[in-house]
């Protein structure tokens, strides 16, 4: 199980892949996938960028819990969350999740699962710069 919190934008497809390459072949018959960009629209605006807040330790431990959660309930062999934090540009990956499993439809709940409380319950304050100029996201939409 991994969780990695970075600052610098990443490749989800090469970190995936190298992540992959990493475990025991053999050991799960199932991956699934969730990686999420930054849009250029949010609300009716254009959005220039987007600014993550948080407080690393509670952000780690909240990650940390959730993998676990999954692991548990679906039974899964490994999982792979990477999120970004700080200054995101439009097209910029922010979020990368995987569940890896004997079988697909675990792989594919435990990574839904996984992405709907990350987006309903982390710990990550969002600002965004449009041309009419900053403002903090309190309810983020569900899509």
């Amino acid at each position: 199980m991994a969780v990695s919190l970075c600052a610098e934008p990443f490749d989800p497809w090469l970190t995936l892949a190298q992540h992959a390459a990493s475990l025991r072949k053999g050991d799960h018959g199932a991956c699934a996938s969730f990686i999420g960009t930054m849009r250029d629209t949010n609300l009716g605006d254009a959005v220039q960028s987007l600014t993550l807040e948080h407080y690393p330790e509670m952000t780690q431990h909240y990650l940390e819990s959730l993998t676990d959660q999954a692991v548990n309930r679906w039974q899964l062999n490994h999982s792979l969350i990477i999120h970004r934090y700080g200054q995101i540009l439009p097209g910029d990956t922010i979020v990368l999740i995987a569940a890896w499993s004997a079988h697909r439809a675990e792989a594919f709940e435990a990574c839904r699962y996984m992405i709907e409380e990350l987006k309903a319950r982390a710990p990550f304050w969002k600002k965004e710069i449009t041309q009419n100029g900053e403002r903090w996201l309190h309810d983020a939409p569900s899509s």
